[in-house]
């Protein structure tokens, strides 16, 4: 049985180059604990935003955040996110909002009055947040 095959002329022929291996990565655990580090410090570093519909709702509904709620709300969120939460319902006090953890995105908020008879959905956590007396 003949084959015929041409190989372009002007193309030279070399022979096989060997094979790398692959490294071995680095110890898993060091992987994990330098993960946990950027992981924490991207919590710290990150700064919640809010909606434009979050921001209407604000403005709409008189609710003014003081910077002590902020800074709880902000707490919960890291909270959240340090649990796998990806949409959470985090209650402030009187207050209650509708983040986006992954994105650190408040999407809507409500007051006491809102919150009244009214079903949250598509959250997979709720963090609550009073103030210590």
């Amino acid at each position: 049985m003949s084959h015929d095959f041409q190989i372009p002329r002007g193309i030279p022929i070399q022979p096989g180059k060997p094979v790398k291996q692959p490294q071995k990565a680095p110890h898993a655990g060091a992987n994990e604990a330098s993960f946990q580090k950027l992981l924490d410090q991207q919590l710290q570093t990150s700064e919640l935003k809010f909606s434009a519909h979050a921001l209407k709702r604000l403005a709409h509904r008189g609710i003014a955040l003081s910077d002590g709620q902020m800074e709880r709300l902000q707490e919960a969120v890291d909270k959240a996110a340090g649990k796998g939460s990806k949409e959470s319902l985090i209650l402030v006090d009187d207050l209650a909002f509708v983040v986006s953890v992954r994105n650190q995105t408040v999407i809507t908020a409500l007051d006491n009055e809102q919150m009244a008879d009214n079903v949250f959905t598509n959250i997979d956590s709720a963090v609550v947040s009073k103030e210590v007396r």
